[in-house]
């Protein structure tokens, strides 16, 4: 009997003691799932970082990457708008040249070239090699090789803006690269002096700026090996075809177009009368 009554008082005893445990471990759980929730907020909010904050990180080479970058965009755009053959060699000028030199008014087609509202890639090498032609002793004999002189240095005019976004593309790379070893010794020097969640943030810092550079500097310098590659091949094609145009204006000034105009044509000779068997006899 009194083994029963002590296993009663233990049950007893377990009954009144069980909802408390209930009780705590619910406790226990709630502040897991509160703790678990406060740590994935952090994550949320990197995940989330801006643009901006990407930039920021970079700090002073990436606003340099940023700047190079706008004028990539600038250059590129004022390279469309002149690499175009309507520009070079409008058709309005193209064809009052060509009724001036067809009539041959070289002096008219000099006065025409070097007006400025007819300022193009066309009328510089034209009237620059009718000029040096024209003070030359040996007058029209010398006009080819002066079109060639002229439309050289045309062709380094026109390639010009495309130098500076090669330079833009060679210093893309370079700057990211700066990023990257400045980003790199910064980490070491945490390594070496800092501790705990100190270490961790200089850590993320350094290495978001090596790695924010180097990403910019293939950003900015990807587009603009395309676009040299691209326009270099423009000017190329484009100088060929305006060297054509020239040398269709120029044809009656050549010359051998001046030999063939001034040469009469000699009179047909008749043709030779039948021997007759008279006058065989």
């Amino acid at each position: 009997m009194i083994g029963l009554e002590s296993g009663l008082q233990l049950l007893q005893a377990l009954e009144q003691t069980l909802p408390g445990t209930l009780v705590l471990a619910q406790s226990a759980a709630d502040a897991a799932n509160t703790a678990a929730s406060a740590a994935a907020q952090p994550d949320a909010a990197a995940q989330s970082k801006s643009l901006l904050e990407y930039i920021q990180s970079g700090g002073v080479i990436s606003y340099i990457l940023i700047l190079l970058s706008i004028a990539a965009v600038g250059l590129i755009i004022t390279s469309l708008l002149q690499l175009r053959k309507s520009a070079l060699a409008p058709d309005p000028i193209v064809e009052q040249l060509e009724r001036l030199l067809r009539d041959r008014h070289v002096d008219q087609a000099m006065a025409f070239c070097a007006q400025p509202a007819n300022a193009c890639f066309l009328t510089r090498v034209l009237g620059a090699g009718l000029l040096k032609a024209s003070r030359s002793t040996f007058g029209m004999l010398e006009l080819r090789p002066a079109l060639e002189t002229a439309g050289q240095k045309e062709v380094e005019r026109l390639d010009k803006l495309n130098h500076w976004i090669a330079m833009i593309a060679a210093l893309g790379p370079m700057l990211g690269l700066l990023g990257t070893v400045i980003g790199i010794i910064g980490a070491f020097e945490t390594l070496g002096q800092a501790t705990g969640a100190a270490r961790s943030a200089g850590l993320a810092k350094f290495m978001s700026l090596a790695l924010v550079t180097t990403a910019e500097g293939l950003i900015v310098a990807i587009p603009c090996t395309i676009a040299h590659a691209v326009f270099k091949r423009r000017v190329d094609r484009l100088a060929t075809d305006v060297s054509e145009v020239i040398e269709s204006l120029t044809a009656p000034l050549q010359p051998g177009a001046q030999a063939a105009k001034a040469a009469p044509r000699a009179p047909a000779r008749p043709a030779a009368a039948p021997l007759s068997p008279a006058n065989v006899a």
